[in-house]
């Protein structure tokens, strides 16, 4: 089975159980068809680049899939007809990094950034 890396952008009106609850779906799909998510990464409400739908922000959740490419497929195709999802992009990798991604870590440095910050003020 092949590797790879899923990522959606939820619309910014839904809720974080809504956004956990399209990422069960995604999973349930995968695991029907004989895949397996090995991560699942919630990024949180972030800010796009430009309006997307009307939407200024989005939920970002990225998904570290071992499945075959028809399962892939599968994937695709209903994330595709899902209203709530405005964007996606699946990718295949050669191996998944292991810990938490760089978008993870980039929240990590930037947290500690602040309370630094707020220590020294």
């Amino acid at each position: 089975m092949a590797l790879y890396e899923h990522i959606f952008l939820a619309r910014q009106d839904l809720s974080q159980a809504q956004v956990d609850a399209l990422a069960a779906q995604a999973t349930e799909i995968i695991e029907a068809g004989s895949g397996k998510v090995i991560k699942t990464e919630t990024w949180g409400l972030k800010s796009l680049a430009y309006k997307i739908e009307r939407n200024r922000k989005a939920h970002f959740v990225m998904l570290n899939i071992d499945a075959p490419g028809n399962v892939v497929a599968e994937l695709e195709r209903q994330t595709r007809i899902n209203e709530d999802v405005i964007r996606y992009l699946t990718i295949r990798v050669e191996e998944h990094e292991e810990g938490p991604s760089v978008m993870m870590r980039k929240n990590e440095r930037e947290r500690k950034r602040r309370v630094e910050r707020e220590e020294r003020d």
